[in-house]
């Protein structure tokens, strides 16, 4: 199993032997693994820091009832903004994930300490798109970024936690579930519409003023041309929001 956690291919695609890896998973996870601490718990599923019982190395394990289609996707590829993933797991909705363990703090938990300035708000915005970038690229869209989801490592912003993510289909209109966090959720996450990646550029916009005011744009709007980036990204029609995060990088 030691060679499986660390060799992340070795599963990748293997549709027809998920129910086998997601018993196989759990069972070595309990064989292998401790638990550290417990991370989050909630009615979907819950979030463990484990240590490897023989070399100390630490590993984040979700399990929740969903769907693990983008966390198969993230199983082959490699960025320095998102967390690498290692094994996934899927039986009858149920889905378990190993992943590497980003260590740092969460905006949400500097947020409280105090706001970033604007130019460090803009500096972090590039480093979010660079990881929306990479998954979307793999046709997939987050649906949940917000200041929890994004852990400082260093000085470089990794977005974290794809439970919500969905991969868009173009036949549907619409999501099959409707899943996001009230203030950051685009208006199509209501039933509107289906959300693409132009929905997480909305989250990205209330996030950015977050970073910089403290507040929702709604209550304390960002100045000067930050603000107006802002703006841009939190359009209600998606047609006029910034069309893909890599024109909202250069934005910023």
């Amino acid at each position: 199993y030691n060679k499986t956690v660390h060799n992340k291919n070795q599963y990748a695609g293997c549709i027809g032997k998920e129910k086998i890896m997601y018993d196989f998973l759990l069972s070595s996870v309990e064989e292998h693994y401790e638990v550290v601490k417990e991370l989050k718990s909630g009615p979907r599923g819950s979030v463990r820091l484990l240590r490897h019982k023989e070399t100390g190395k630490r590993f984040i394990f979700r399990t929740y009832q969903g769907n693990a289609e983008v966390y198969r996707k993230l199983l082959e590829i490699t960025s320095p903004h998102l967390p690498e993933i290692l094994e996934v797991g899927e039986k009858d909705g149920n889905v378990a994930v190993l992943e590497e363990y980003i260590q740092g703090d969460t905006l949400a938990a500097l947020l409280k300490a105090d706001v970033f300035s604007q130019k460090e708000a803009r500096q972090l915005g590039r480093q979010i798109c660079a990881g929306l970038w990479a998954l979307h690229a793999l046709g997939a869209v987050h649906r949940d970024v917000k200041p929890e989801n994004v852990i400082l490592r260093g000085n470089q912003a990794v977005l974290i936690d794809f439970d919500a993510s969905r991969l868009v289909k173009e036949q549907n209109t619409t999501d099959t579930l409707v899943l996001g966090t009230t203030g950051y959720a685009a208006p199509e996450q209501y039933g509107i519409a289906q959300s693409d990646r132009r929905t997480d550029i909305y989250a990205m916009g209330i996030l950015l003023n977050i970073l910089c005011t403290g507040r929702h744009p709604s209550e304390v709007p960002a100045k000067g041309h930050l603000g107006r980036v802002i703006r841009k990204c939190t359009m209600m029609s998606p047609d006029n929001r910034y069309q893909d995060v890599l024109s909202l990088m250069e934005a910023l």
